[in-house]
């Protein structure tokens, strides 16, 4: 059987798979050595995650941990019902951290351009009957402070765990443009901005071990089939 990689996170795990997502991206790097399974649950916070963690997330050898987006929502604006304090959050983390012989890689959440959720609180879920519906203060459900800190925690418990981590929310704002260079909605990715996230978890899962030059195959390459003895390659 060959290795699992699962994704385990929100909505920016949950639409990893469309065309250009990283874990579409990540699945077509391990063909052939690894099955990438996508557990990504739009809106989830780790409260919820811890939840359900159980029915989702049977043993596997790897476990990309990507929450902290929704639990950053502010507790006193529109998206309240998602928002997971800080001290709850970080406790969360070490809940899901629950695998001994698994390698967990946690990511952070990335960063927000306030500018653009506002607008998309406005223009879109305006539309739709939604929680978010009710935008009384006129301010952006989430804030790229916001968002730090919740980075930070995670990076520290990933120090606390010893797990490896991604650091997004620092990474992305290293380049200037980061706005519009990686957010489609000032929080979820754009194709660079998805490209961007697999390189980051390939590289750290490389780090950690997991990487092509150490996987085999789990079945002949056709290189190694002999044309007038094929069946040959499939015996013992």
């Amino acid at each position: 059987m060959r290795p699992k990689i699962y994704l385990f996170g929100d909505s920016i795990t949950e639409s990893s798979f469309t065309y250009g997502g990283w874990g579409a991206s990540l699945a077509h790097h391990f063909s052939r050595t690894v099955d990438v399974v996508l557990r990504g649950y739009s809106g989830y916070n780790t409260r919820w995650a811890v939840k359900v963690m159980e029915r989702v997330l049977p043993a596997a050898n790897a476990v990309a941990v990507f929450f902290g987006a929704n639990d950053a929502c502010l507790p006193d604006r529109c998206g309240a019902f998602q928002h997971v304090p800080l001290h709850e959050y970080k406790h969360n983390l070490h809940s899901i951290n629950r695998w001994p012989n698994t390698l967990v890689l946690l990511i952070t959440p990335p960063p927000i351009d306030e500018e653009a959720r506002l607008k998309y609180v406005f223009t879109i879920l305006a539309s739709l009957i939604h929680p978010y519906v009710e935008n009384p203060t006129g301010l952006p459900e989430r804030t790229n402070e916001a968002a730090g800190a919740y980075a930070k925690a995670c990076i520290e418990v990933a120090g606390e765990c010893g797990l490896p981590v991604v650091d997004l929310w620092t990474k992305m704002q290293q380049l200037a443009d980061w706005k519009t260079a990686y957010l489609s909605d000032g929080l979820h990715l754009n194709e660079t901005g998805n490209r961007f996230v697999f390189e980051e978890v390939v590289m750290k899962l490389k780090t950690e071990g997991l990487s092509l030059e150490n996987l085999p195959v789990d079945l002949p390459m056709i290189s190694e089939i002999d044309p007038n003895d094929p069946l040959k390659a499939f015996e013992g």
